[in-house]
């Protein structure tokens, strides 16, 4: 069986809500997260909601990154999707955890477009 990518989904709980209220802030940690994995920036669309959060999307070469804020819960959702084998996604899941220092977390690997038989 081969993966075409993989689809790593970390949730962030007990988060300081001015970190996941400072957008520019956020920028920074997906920019480091996506250097960490050896992705290659392509742009950034930012949406900041009222009353309270945000999200924020990194294009990349390889596919992307995003983060969706809750800071009145604590929480974030972060997404990095990527292809190809030249990329280090744990290690930018690892560079989101330090950047936004919650108090807990959950990561979760899952493969997508997996090939079997001839198309593998």
């Amino acid at each position: 069986m081969l993966a075409l990518a993989r689809h790593l989904l970390l949730e962030l709980y007990d988060v300081d809500p001015a970190r996941l209220e400072d957008v520019d802030g956020l920028e920074r940690a997906l920019r480091g997260a996506a250097d960490a994995a050896r992705c290659t920036i392509v742009g950034m669309v930012q949406h900041r909601y009222a009353p309270h959060g945000a999200s924020l999307v990194l294009l990349v070469a390889e596919s992307h990154l995003s983060i969706h804020t809750w800071p009145e819960h604590r929480y974030a959702a972060v997404d990095m999707f990527t292809c190809g084998t030249t990329t280090l996604p744990e290690a930018g899941m690892r560079a989101m955890i330090a950047a936004l220092q919650p108090g807990r977390h959950e990561l979760t690997d899952v493969p997508r477009g997996i090939l079997q038989g001839e198309n593998a």
